[in-house]
């Protein structure tokens, strides 16, 4: 079974959606869009699927500091991007480390739902 989770995200005063698997990541206007996008991406031995909708609050995976510090990098990186610029080397591991950590974090809550599904 994959597991997706979807994620509400806000950037410069716009919301998307991610779904994120394990290994694979979607985007889209919609929650739903974000769905179609992965559903587009798994293959046939991925079929059976559970899908976790996130409300992107502070848990015991990834706290409000981490959410917040997430934030700031992720509007900064875009900020520079504009004008063809990139975080320094210690910030951009800082952010790739965060991503990373919400990946796990996002797994986690997966995981963590099923045994609580399986009950």
């Amino acid at each position: 079974m994959t597991a997706i989770s979807i994620l509400s995200v806000s950037a410069e005063n716009n919301t998307y959606y991610e779904a994120v698997t394990k290994n694979k990541r979607s985007s889209g206007k919609t929650a739903g869009e974000a769905l179609d996008a992965m559903l587009g991406q798994l293959g046939e031995e991925e079929a059976g699927t559970l899908v976790v909708v996130q409300n992107y609050r502070p848990d015991r995976f990834f706290s409000a500091e981490q959410q917040k510090r997430l934030s700031e990098l992720m509007n900064r990186w875009r900020d520079l991007r504009k004008r063809d610029l990139a975080l320094p080397p210690q910030e951009q591991a800082e952010l790739n480390a965060l991503v990373e950590a919400e990946l796990n974090a996002s797994t986690m809550r997966t995981a963590a739902l099923f045994e609580e599904l399986k009950g």
